[in-house]
């Protein structure tokens, strides 16, 4: 079984940065595809970024490239989402996600289904 605990969510004005984790426990001797997903208030969850925990190829939403980077420290088991130039849009619940794999699709990595498990995941408020 994996766990998933996310932390590093918080309050910050617009243009402000943040970093979130997400502490993996459990058969680390697996590979994952491993992601962030995101839902604000009314709205669906929806994905943020997707990798691979054996490297490769990272993935991300239109809405957020060239402001987050994901990436993981395996040593650590820890998956990371660092988030620069926020925006009020960027406000909503992050969550982490994972799924036992060979690898992340390009065409369904952002596809809440795929998952099996799932963090509790942390505010994100942007403030203007």
């Amino acid at each position: 079984q994996v766990r998933l605990v996310e932390s590093g969510g918080g309050s910050v004005q617009t243009g402000g940065s943040l970093r979130l984790s997400c502490a993996a426990s459990g058969p680390t001797y697996w590979s994952y595809c491993m992601a962030w997903f995101r839902q604000a208030p009314g709205k669906d969850r929806e994905g943020v970024a997707a990798l691979y925990t054996r490297g490769g190829s990272t993935y991300y939403a239109d809405s957020v490239k060239g402001r987050f980077t994901i990436s993981r420290d395996n040593a650590k088991s820890t998956l990371y989402l660092q988030m620069n130039s926020l925006k009020p849009e960027d406000t909503a619940m992050y969550s982490c996600a994972a799924v036992r794999a060979y690898g992340c699709s390009s065409g369904s990595w952002s596809s809440l289904g795929i998952y099996n498990y799932w963090g509790q995941g942390t505010q994100v408020t942007v403030s203007s």
